[in-house]
């Protein structure tokens, strides 16, 4: 343990409880948007700035390893700054996103994270309880929000692997909540990691007739959807245009995800999207300059083009925009 514990609100953080609260009210969802170096960061904070939506930034356990925790804290703190310089104080929670361990969500809660999440979800129901019960705890001592998960994604992305799905059952989210104490869970209706989610042809519905059976069971409780990218295939046809090989690559309806929005789901993960907007951005741009050497000059297009995605999905998806 380090000696001495850096709070979230000394770097201008602040946790999902309020921003929760306010979502589930008004009917809309909090993005949670990842970020692994500056130009993400700076793609979602200018997205989240212009549409006035608050922001869940959030980190993998692969990003802390890919980009250095010590560095990925103070690029959150320079992102609240960053928006204070752009005009507008939106607020932004640091969110570690699929903690596997104790130990991890403990190391985050003392380096300025103001919220965790906590994946048991591989676990027997007792020791998922159990676990989360144990973050949930240490998370609380200082103010720092905890999402848990019952359910798994099948797919694969970042460290996060799985080859089955296994749908949320109703029937334990009231019981694992009353014995956790978490303030948000992640449920499995049918989203699933990665870009390869489903093949043409595949039905891909999400299912809502789960959701609604999870909010009977807890009503007004914070309820948060994994994997949600709808893997545009305009961005798929550049990339592939462009030397790619991404072939049957479908996501989730937009559709979809913006009637889940409108119910108790008010924080949705989006993250392949990102990721194929950056490569098709990035391959565009090095195929019509081949000679191209500068990072710059693709690496700034590709944060243009981010920014974009993101901005449509706070506005036509998620509801989130004016909201700040």
């Amino acid at each position: 343990m380090p000696t001495r514990i850096i709070s979230y609100k000394d770097l201008g953080l602040v946790n999902s409880r309020e921003l929760f609260r306010k979502a589930i009210k008004g009917g809309y969802a909090i993005p949670g948007y990842n970020f692994n170096n500056l130009e993400q960061l700076q793609a979602i904070i200018l997205a989240c700035v212009e549409t006035r939506s608050p922001v869940i930034i959030q980190v993998s356990k692969g990003a802390r390893k890919y980009a250095n925790q010590t560095l990925l804290r103070f690029l959150a703190q320079g992102a609240v700054e960053y928006a204070r310089e752009l005009g507008y104080n939106i607020p932004i929670v640091l969110h570690l996103d699929h903690g596997d361990s104790y130990e991890l969500c403990q190391d985050c809660i003392n380096t300025g994270f103001s919220s965790v999440m906590i994946d048991g979800s591989h676990l027997p129901y007792d020791q998922n309880v159990a676990l989360t019960k144990k973050v949930v705890e240490y998370a609380h001592l200082y103010d720092v929000t905890v999402e848990g998960e019952l359910g798994v994604l099948a797919g694969i992305e970042d460290d996060v692997a799985s080859e089955t799905h296994t749908y949320t059952q109703p029937d334990e989210v009231e019981d694992f909540v009353n014995k956790t104490g978490v303030d948000s869970l992640a449920i499995a209706i049918g989203t699933s990691h990665g870009a390869y989610k489903f093949k043409p042809g595949e039905d891909h519905a999400i299912r809502l007739d789960i959701l609604a059976e999870i909010e009977k069971r807890i009503p007004n409780f914070p309820i948060v959807l994994h994997s949600s990218s709808s893997i545009p295939q305009d961005i798929v046809k550049i990339i592939n245009d462009n030397g790619g090989r991404l072939k049957d690559a479908i996501g989730i309806s937009e559709d979809q995800l913006r009637l889940a929005a409108k119910s108790t789901v008010c924080k949705i993960n989006i993250d392949s999207d990102g990721r194929l907007a950056v490569t098709a951005a990035v391959r565009k741009a090095l195929n019509e300059k081949p000679e191209e050497f500068d990072p710059r000059k693709y690496l700034g297009p590709a944060r243009d083009a981010l920014k974009a995605l993101y901005m449509h999905k706070i506005i036509n998806v998620l509801g989130s925009n004016g909201k700040a």
